[in-house]
């Protein structure tokens, strides 16, 4: 495709991806009133987050291995289609349980949308001149993470719209995107006949990669770590997902290829992607909270309070795009990033309620800075690796271990922030002579105003302390990602679409 025709089909695929990740993050500001008017518990504000992840992330790979099979178009006009009539039913939900549900189902949408944004950039661009481009999906992304919040809380302070309108506003931009993706997206429909879909590993995946995700919320909260639910649903998934990864080395079509995933590029890429999914998710979740319960701001304050993150992220990403067009090389500025992404998690471990906003801006700098430069150029490396045909596998499955990072990120700091906040308000509560079985009824609201004075600034206090924790936890593994880009092996970008046939001879040699 020729650049002006590149440029405009670009100008849908942008688009509908930014709506697919902005219906992740907007309601991360507005999670309190929206939990609040459908007389939520604390337990559900990490699920309303969970649903939709859980199901986008399990369900990615099985997206890419069809884009791979597929008319690619068709496949992104249905996920447009899915996406749009579940974001209405969202906004509709009468109470928690409908929207958690819902929220599940547009998961699908959103996981769909996604990783074929992706899929069809790369089928219309070489990796080296796909550098520049990502700058640009890099920066969409970007604002979409961290704008969310911003809108969201302009959205909920709004008193002629409101929170249902965070999941509204979706529909007339995704029906744009449809008309523009029809109008301008030109790509040739591969019809193969000896197609072969591997049902029961998709099936496998999903459901193993879902029990395990579910445990992960529930554990410590609902039943304790060593319990027969622990055993049965971590025993249950592990099995599940040994079953699939059997079932993927004998069936025809594997809808995650081990011999993709297997090698050495793509399995450190994978690896450090875990990290980056972590910042993306956990920060935009997380932070919003902290800023609006444990630091007292209303919803549209707190969404210009994440900033910082947002330009750190628009800024490095496009930059970084730029240079990597130019110079061909990944490494360098992915092994960067993951480092400031590391210095910015530690610098959030030590905030409390009273930390001075100054810092925190420049730590959630540092975040953004570190997610721009990283993200895409993983998925970069791992495309530039495989021939044409695999690129829809190789790209489902570096974006599906993001997301599972990001689930398992959102899951896991959810269960330490909620523990560590009712223990320090059962501690807050005893030293100021209130007795302790009120506990219950100010842990689990998150309607903080209708709290009495002196239990509203315990919770407040409980909560602003307890962040600063759960980002340690996300440091830790930040370091991981560090160690796992540093064994990547120096590549340079190729400049044509599919692998040259000498590079082709090498990944067989490499397979064999």
């Amino acid at each position: 495709m020729p650049h002006r025709q590149v440029l405009k089909a670009l100008s849908g695929l942008l688009l509908v991806l930014f709506v697919a990740m902005l219906s992740g993050t907007v309601v991360s500001v507005a999670l309190p009133q929206i939990i609040g008017a459908l007389n939520g518990s604390q337990s559900q504000y990490t699920w309303v987050v969970t649903a939709s992840l859980l199901t986008a992330t399990a369900s990615t790979p099985i997206w890419g291995k069809l884009a791979d099979l597929f008319n690619k178009k068709l496949l992104l006009q249905i996920s447009i289609v899915i996406f749009m009539v579940t974001s209405l039913a969202c906004g509709f939900a009468q109470n928690t349980g409908q929207l958690i549900a819902f929220r599940a189902f547009q998961g699908l949408g959103m996981g769909a949308l996604q990783i074929l944004v992706q899929v069809v950039i790369a089928a219309m661009i070489p990796p080296k001149e796909r550098g520049r481009y990502n700058g640009y999906l890099g920066a969409i992304m970007a604002v979409a993470t961290v704008g969310g919040p911003l809108l969201g809380g302009l959205i909920t302070d709004t008193s002629w719209l409101g929170w249902r309108w965070c999941f509204f506003i979706a529909v007339p931009f995704t029906a744009v995107a449809f008309v523009l993706l029809a109008r301008t997206l030109h790509l040739p429909t591969v019809r193969r006949p000896d197609v072969s879909i591997d049902y029961w590993g998709a099936t496998l995946i999903a459901a193993g990669v879902s029990v395990l995700l579910i445990w992960v919320t529930f554990v410590d909260n609902e039943f304790a770590w060593l319990s027969w639910q622990t055993a049965a649903m971590v025993g249950g998934g592990v099995l599940l997902l040994a079953v699939a990864t059997w079932i993927e080395t004998k069936v025809k079509e594997p809808v995650v290829p081990l011999h993709v995933i297997a090698r050495r590029t793509p399995a450190l890429a994978i690896l450090a992607s875990l990290s980056v999914g972590m910042a993306m998710f956990g920060g935009a979740v997380f932070l919003g909270q902290y800023f609006q319960i444990g630091r007292g701001y209303g919803p549209t304050a707190a969404g210009l309070l994440t900033i910082p993150m947002m330009v750190g992220v628009l800024v490095s990403s496009t930059v970084s795009g730029r240079m990597v067009s130019r110079s061909g090389r990944t490494k360098p500025y992915i092994i960067v990033g993951l480092i400031v992404l590391l210095a910015g998690f530690a610098g959030l471990s030590t905030i409390d309620h009273e930390t001075s906003l100054v810092l925190i801006s420049v730590y959630m700098l540092a975040v953004g800075v570190g997610v721009g430069m990283s993200m895409q150029n993983l998925v970069l490396v791992i495309q530039n690796t495989v021939p044409l045909r695999e690129v829809g596998v190789a790209s489902g499955a570096i974006t599906f271990f993001r997301s599972l990072g990001g689930t398992i990120g959102v899951s896991v700091l959810g269960a330490v922030l909620a523990n560590r906040v009712a223990t320090s308000i059962a501690e807050g509560l005893a030293k100021a002579g209130i007795p302790v079985q009120g506990n219950a009824a100010a842990g689990g609201s998150l309607n903080i105003a209708a709290l009495p004075e002196p239990i509203k600034e315990i919770v407040r206090a409980a909560y602003g302390d307890a962040t600063g924790h759960i980002f340690l936890i996300s440091a830790a593994i930040a370091v991981v990602g560090i160690i796992a880009a540093a064994f990547l092996k120096p590549a340079r970008l190729r400049d044509t679409l599919d692998l040259t046939e000498q590079a082709a001879r090498q990944e067989t040699a490499t397979k064999a």
